[in-house]
């Protein structure tokens, strides 16, 4: 129904408009979900143990969806097994300038330039006390005002507030949204970044996973360093990948716009750097496989590559909830 009825209203209307439209019709009337879209997957089969968290099933939410975690009861609730919120900063930001938001029909892709558009990280941590046993992510960044020298201790803020009600955290050093923001993926910085961070993390009575979220853009030389790093620093694991700032092979007329591109066009590339990573390291960490994941098939692909578990984005717009399904069931239909 949802790609036959809803998709179709949905994509009639701007991008960023619909979207929080969307959110307060499911906060409003939360029976909407109930009838009009699949009923979740609830099977014991499906739960993972990944970084001493145990996920009720491996289809998360990527950051980006929920920035000001809104919605993340809301959002669990349609069968996701984890929800990552974010990003965060620890100042209250627009973000860049509207129209900032476009969809790429044709290729199955979005383009965002959002920049970082949340309501800081002190609010965000008050909706987060209202969890519902919710497996929570918390991504967190800098804000834009925020030079890259000053950068630890805008990351050090958004870790110590929210501590206490997340269950694990992503290090967002890899949109290319915010000005220089990419420049943290150097070594020396961003061995600097984690170290401090998981300093601060050991400290505390039970340590969080701490995880890395790369670009898709990085060449081998520097994925070799992010095992590095990631020995290194002691972090619990990566998220591959964030979005692209390659432009190869698309149709739709909005392909000349600057951001970040996610969907269908990188499919291929995450799933490439997912095994890089897994197969150069050894398999020493954990990863979270994102970008691309529009059929239950792409979501395996990344299972296999080397991912633990799996988010999506772009393919959760563009498919609706039933691709959670889908992929849930496909993982079950394997162990038959």
């Amino acid at each position: 129904m949802y790609k036959t009825l809803i998709r179709p209203i949905l994509f009639k209307f701007d991008p960023e408009e619909v979207h929080y439209y969307t959110f307060s019709m499911l906060k409003k009337f939360p029976f909407l979900a109930k009838i009009f879209l699949p009923k979740p997957i609830e099977d014991k089969r499906l739960e993972r143990e990944v970084f001493g968290l145990k996920f009720k099933n491996p289809v998360g939410l990527a950051a980006g969806f929920d920035k000001d975690a809104k919605m993340f009861n809301e959002l669990f609730d349609l069968g996701f097994g984890f929800v990552e919120i974010g990003t965060l900063t620890p100042k209250a930001q627009e973000g860049n300038p509207k129209k900032r938001l476009f969809r790429l029909q044709e290729d199955s892709a979005i383009i965002n330039r959002m920049g970082f558009n949340n309501g800081g990280v002190d609010a965000a941590v008050k909706r987060l006390r209202k969890n519902r046993n919710v497996l929570i992510g918390g991504n967190i960044g800098k804000n834009k005002i925020t030079t890259n020298e000053e950068a630890v201790n805008d990351y050090i803020i958004c870790f110590e507030k929210l501590f206490p009600v997340v269950d694990y955290f992503v290090v967002n050093v890899s949109s290319p949204n915010t000005p220089n923001l990419r420049e943290l993926q150097d070594k020396e910085p961003l061995t600097k970044l984690l170290s401090n961070l998981q300093q601060l993390n050991i400290k505390k009575e039970k340590a969080k996973p701490i995880l890395l979220k790369i670009a898709p853009d990085l060449t081998d030389t520097q994925l070799l360093d992010i095992i590095d790093i990631v020995k290194e620093t002691q972090i619990a694991g990566v998220i591959a990948t964030n979005t692209t700032i390659s432009r190869e092979n698309l149709l739709s007329e909005n392909k000349s716009e600057t951001g970040g591109l996610s969907g269908k066009p990188l499919t291929k590339r995450s799933t490439e750097v997912i095994r890089f990573l897994s197969e150069k390291s050894g398999k020493a960490f954990p990863i979270i496989g994102v970008g691309g994941i529009h059929t239950a098939e792409d979501a395996l692909e990344k299972l296999e590559a080397g991912a633990s578990l799996v988010q999506l984005y772009t393919g959760f717009i563009y498919e609706g909830p039933q691709l959670i399904r889908d992929i849930n069931q496909k993982l079950l239909k394997n162990y038959n």
